[in-house]
């Protein structure tokens, strides 16, 4: 534990003191799982996604959903997200654009050796102020443990991931995702991380700084 947050601190400091001047944004997300039933599970996120440090405000994304278990490999869920984006017009006016999304998603695990991978198929319903889109997500997640500490839960990890956004009429390409990352694994509820993501769009890219908590409770 103590390795990890001496990696966080070698890695946040650069960042907190050029913050205010830099294009770099930061992403604070909470991911959160709960068993109701042998097979029923409620999920549950928040993303508070920053232009800079903290504190100026892009998207405010909440998300949960009700999930079911086919197998030990495999989660079918329904969901619903509520978003709020904060974009900049201009020089410093932003404009406020709330939405509401229904989502279908299929989750799937296998291993291979010691790589763990994850595969997300979603389908997203986007009620964007008043338009209507759909659009399908393909996530392909990976993880490595490269340290794990004996009798015990805890472990460091690399993650990685890519997803791609796809719309379902005119400029099909939304966007794609390519995350890197070390993450610590406190025991079976708790996980930490804190990557690095570059969102290419079709106007440009953007560099995040993800912090990210994961809880299964």
């Amino acid at each position: 534990m103590r390795y990890f947050y001496i990696v966080i601190c070698l890695v946040l400091s650069p960042y907190f003191s050029f913050s205010q001047d830099s294009n770099l944004g930061n992403w604070i997300l909470v991911f959160g799982n709960k068993p109701l039933s042998e097979k029923l599970n409620w999920h549950h996120e928040v993303q508070y996604r920053n232009y800079n440090a903290v504190g100026d405000l892009e998207q405010l994304l909440l998300r949960t959903g009700l999930g079911v278990d086919i197998n030990s490999q495999a989660n079918l869920l329904q969901g619903y997200a509520f978003i709020r984006s904060e974009n900049y017009t201009g020089s410093d006016e932003k404009s406020v654009v709330n939405e509401h999304r229904l989502y279908q998603q299929l989750i799937t695990k296998q291993s291979i050796r010691s790589l763990r991978m994850q595969h997300r198929y979603r389908f997203e319903q986007r009620f964007v102020e008043s338009d209507f889109r759909l659009r399908f997500r393909y996530f392909l997640g990976l993880a490595y443990p490269v340290m794990k500490i004996e009798d015990t839960d805890k472990e460091l990890y690399l993650s990685a991931y890519n997803e791609i956004f796809l719309n379902t009429v005119n400029n099909v390409f939304d966007r794609n995702r390519l995350y890197g990352g070390i993450g610590f694994k406190i025991n079976k509820s708790v996980r930490l991380e804190l990557g690095y993501m570059n969102q290419f769009l079709n106007g440009g890219s953007r560099d995040q700084l993800n912090i990210v908590t994961f809880l299964n409770w």
